[in-house]
């Protein structure tokens, strides 16, 4: 049996360091907070508030039924996992941003997703806002998606600019 490639193995190690450090936190704040308990951190800037999240993004289908939340957001989770794989199998084997980029976001969905399959929503603990303007509330599952698509879209531009596209096959690894 032969080792992980170099790769795959940034991609389990990175993800699941993610998914373990979200999941962490939202055990964190679901034992020592009460739902909708706020505590400032950064006055007028920075909260610890402990909210869940039944829709997506904005709170987008959080209206829709529980049963349609569930089908929905698992089957577009598997979804993105699986193009994440493909585009993660077809980056240049030396193109490490791309990798950690792919395994950022990957870690992302998996923590959302256990979260969903857990208790139906997603739990969200950081709240910034100035002043009575709020940005929706995260996780730390939802900054690693973020990070990790912000950082996908630079290298993809920036590949293009090259003229050598990020989507062409990647060679084939030696299986030996």
């Amino acid at each position: 049996m032969t080792a992980l490639p170099h790769r795959y193995s940034l991609l389990a190690v990175v993800s699941l360091a993610i998914v373990a450090l979200d999941q962490a936190t939202k055990a964190y704040i679901m034992h020592t907070m009460y739902l909708h308990e706020s505590i400032p951190v950064i006055p007028r800037l920075f909260n610890l508030t402990y909210i869940r999240n039944p829709g997506a993004a904005f709170g987008i289908f959080a209206s829709s039924s529980s049963a349609f939340r569930t089908v929905f957001f698992v089957i577009t989770s598997i979804f993105a996992l699986g193009l994440l794989g493909t585009i993660f199998y077809r980056l240049r084997l030396e193109d490490w941003w791309g990798h950690l980029t792919i395994a950022s976001i990957f870690g992302g969905a998996i923590g959302n997703l256990i979260d969903r399959l857990r208790f139906g929503e997603v739990v969200d603990f950081l709240d910034f806002y100035v002043g009575v303007y709020h940005w929706p509330a995260f996780n730390v599952a939802d900054s690693a998606i973020t990070v990790g698509v912000i950082s996908l879209l630079i290298l993809f531009a920036m590949e293009k600019k090259k003229g050598s596209p990020a989507s062409e096959p990647a060679p084939q690894e030696n299986q030996s």
